[in-house]
């Protein structure tokens, strides 16, 4: 292989005269004649002695990051060619751009030869973006840098009032953004209160001047509610400026919640990601800050009619609650006042009420019965002794002298049987008679004798004059009868005073 020179004036190996075109006479022991590995090797070898180079294109066809090494496949293409290009996992992953079809990138690298397949392709050791795709490229790795901090999270974003009343501005005071800022808060809503802070929104230098604006309009007392950094509409190079890290990151740290409204509708910066609430027009951001007074208005008449909604299904409610509440208690009650009366009645019913006397007569009776039979009972045995002892006598005549001293004996003992007996009888008479004594002292018919009277009404006995209403049916109950008749007046009686 070494004999061969590639820029000399020797043939080429197709170009010796012994081998026609076709002829199919080369020797195979020919050593003008390569095997295809040879000739892959020797096509390696050339484009190895070639220094890296650095090519401009446009990416097409771009496949991968593929498997666990990410190495990427694509090609890289002008107006009339294309090239086949790899990139091994490693490389991709240490940069910090990304690859996507349509990009115009500059890619530095070498030419190989896959020996397999014989096929050349560019192998790629750097690339980066060109114009305004590297500006692009620059965004976005800043934004994925300030996303992995969390700036970007939801979750630390403040929550903006619903109605503000102080809103600061940061803008260019010299443009017509501040105008249109001025026109929608006059015209949504007169009373929100516009504080201005100046400063340019582009050029060199015009970063560090927002950053102070916002730290003035975050410093105004009283606080305002949030603040409104917008600009208008222009080219990516214009917004550049708020795609700066140090404006993002005081953005993200004001201690005032920051709303964004810049550029235009598909205009988006590196601030309108971190701030609270990104709008996406300054038009847009003051409209939301400022709800109009109309939709106030009408929002206001809405609440108003829930809230009476609320209130009438609330009362309406508690009313049919309050009214079963009222049907449950009066039933109760009743069911109540019917079982004390039943039980009232039931023992007005009772022979000792009826007729207090009763069982002190009842007692007597029986106490009566008793000594009658008592009485009756020794005057049959006595009858019986007497007649024993006659026909004993009778018998045995003799005997009359020995039964003398028992039948002394047996009178004694016939007397004071007859003494204890009336003894008993007299005490338990005498208690009888204490006991009937107390009963009738307490009896509701000694105090009618004394003069009082017992009135009734439709249900009763009555224990007021309240229970009578002019009209009312009266019965009044005296010791020796009852009156009926009429109620014609009640007159409460007069509240005794004390001395």
């Amino acid at each position: 292989m070494s004999g061969w020179n590639l820029t000399g004036t020797s043939a080429a190996p197709w170009e010796h005269p012994g081998a026609a075109p076709g002829s199919g006479a080369a020797a195979e022991d020919d050593p003008n004649i390569l095997s295809v590995t040879q000739a892959v090797k020797l096509a390696g070898a050339t484009l190895d002695e070639l220094p890296p180079i650095t090519v401009l294109g446009e990416v097409s066809g771009f496949r991968g990051p593929y498997g666990a090494r990410g190495h990427c496949y694509f090609q890289i293409k002008d107006e009339s060619s294309s090239l086949e290009c790899i990139i091994w996992g490693g490389v991709y992953k240490a940069s910090p751009y990304e690859l996507k079809n349509g990009l115009k990138m500059r890619f530095t690298g070498k030419f190989e030869v896959y020996a397999r397949t014989g096929k050349m392709s560019f192998t790629i050791s750097r690339f980066e973006p060109v114009g305004e795709g590297l500006l692009r490229q620059q965004v976005a790795a800043l934004a994925e840098k300030l996303r992995r901090e969390g700036l970007m999270d939801e979750a630390r974003k403040r929550p903006i009032p619903a109605f503000c009343t102080r809103v600061a501005v940061v803008t260019s005071l010299s443009g017509a953004v501040i105008d249109d800022v001025k026109r929608t808060l006059r015209r949504r809503n007169p009373l929100v209160e516009l504080i201005c802070v100046g400063s340019r929104v582009q050029g060199e230098g015009a970063e560090a001047e927002l950053i102070e604006a916002l730290g003035r309009a975050a410093a105004i007392e009283p606080a305002p509610d949030c603040i409104l950094l917008v600009r208008g509409g222009g080219s990516f190079e214009d917004l550049m400026t708020f795609n700066d890290e140090a404006l993002a990151r005081a953005v993200a740290a004001s201690p005032v919640p920051v709303v964004t409204g810049i550029g235009h509708e598909p205009d988006t910066s590196i601030c309108d990601m971190v701030s609270d609430r990104r709008c996406s027009t300054p038009t847009a951001a003051a409209e939301s800050v400022a709800p109009a007074a109309t939709e106030l208005a009408e929002l206001l008449r809405t609440r108003e009619h829930r809230l009476a909604t609320a209130m009438a299904s609330v009362t309406g409610e508690a009313a049919s609650e309050l009214a079963r509440a009222s049907e449950r208690a009066t039933r109760a009650i009743e069911t109540r006042l019917s079982r004390e009366t039943l039980a009232l009645r039931v023992l007005a019913e009772r022979p000792c009420l009826r007729r207090p006397d009763e069982t002190v007569l009842r007692r007597a009776s029986e106490l009566e019965q008793s000594a009658d039979r008592l009485e009756a009972a020794m005057a049959r045995g006595q009858e019986r002794l007497r007649s024993s002892l006659e026909r004993l006598l009778v018998r045995f005549p003799a005997g009359e002298s020995l039964l003398a001293t028992p039948r002394a004996d047996l009178a004694r003992a016939s007397e004071r049987l007859v003494r204890a007996g009336r003894g008993v009888c007299d005490a338990r008479s005498s208690e009888l008679a204490r006991q009937a004594a107390s009963l009738d002292a307490l009896s509701p018919l000694k105090v009618l004798a004394r003069g009082y009277a017992i009135a009734y009404d439709g249900e009763g006995v009555a224990t007021s004059a309240g229970s009578f209403a002019p009209g009312d049916a009266l019965r009044v109950r005296f010791a020796d009868g009852e009156v009926s008749g009429t109620v014609s007046a009640v007159a409460p009686a007069a509240a005794s005073t004390g001395a």
